[in-house]
């Protein structure tokens, strides 16, 4: 397959998360048992959607677990994000587990062989994505405000991930133009020079 590097398209992901959310949220607890699936998705279609406009094969299994990579990286917190130093200590932290993963999807695709390396990675990212959904869980759930509390954290939450997304997608790209130590060297230098 040809790469597809048309530029993303932010605000069809944002007002679709927005509706997700106002809907959710309107139904209290029970909604989020819908929305949160729902909206998590429509996030894995923005990022997929940055990963293509980066010259990524949103088809190929290497991106698709660059993408669940995304939400392991961004954290709620302004250190926590693709932006600051941490972003190649979680990518160092994830790299085992996601090359494990790729290398079995590779070579047996999705059997139940593969399903320790997978389930290892999905683990790893749950874990730190967990956190932001039950801070989102929460704010949704006010009393009279949810639907309104849910579009507006969904429109949080998109924007987040999006920028995150544009990040990491815009970082592989420059690592197959330039390779990975030359990135890496640039990014200290840049990273020492904002302190």
């Amino acid at each position: 397959l040809k790469n597809d590097r048309r530029s993303p398209s932010p605000r069809l992901h944002k007002v679709l998360g927005s509706v997700s959310g106002a809907g959710g949220g309107a139904f209290g607890l029970p909604g989020l048992t819908v929305e949160i699936p729902l909206s998590t998705v429509l996030i894995m279609r923005a990022i997929l959607d940055h990963a293509r406009a980066e010259g990524e094969n949103i088809h190929a299994a290497e991106t698709r677990i660059a993408a669940l990579e995304v939400f392991a990286l961004g954290g709620s917190s302004p250190t926590d994000d693709a932006t600051e130093s941490g972003y190649f200590a979680v990518r160092a932290m994830l790299a085992s587990t996601v090359g494990e993963a790729a290398r079995h999807l590779a070579q047996k695709g999705l059997s139940t062989e593969g399903a320790p390396a997978l389930v290892r990675l999905i683990a790893m990212v749950a874990a730190r994505y967990k956190v932001q959904l039950t801070q989102k869980a929460a704010g949704m759930l006010v009393p009279g405000l949810g639907a309104a509390a849910g579009a507006t954290i969904n429109l949080m939450f998109m924007q987040h991930f999006q920028d995150v997304s544009c990040g990491h997608f815009t970082v592989r790209r420059l690592e197959r133009e330039y390779g990975s130590a030359a990135v890496r060297s640039a990014w200290e230098l840049l990273d020492g020079q904002t302190r």
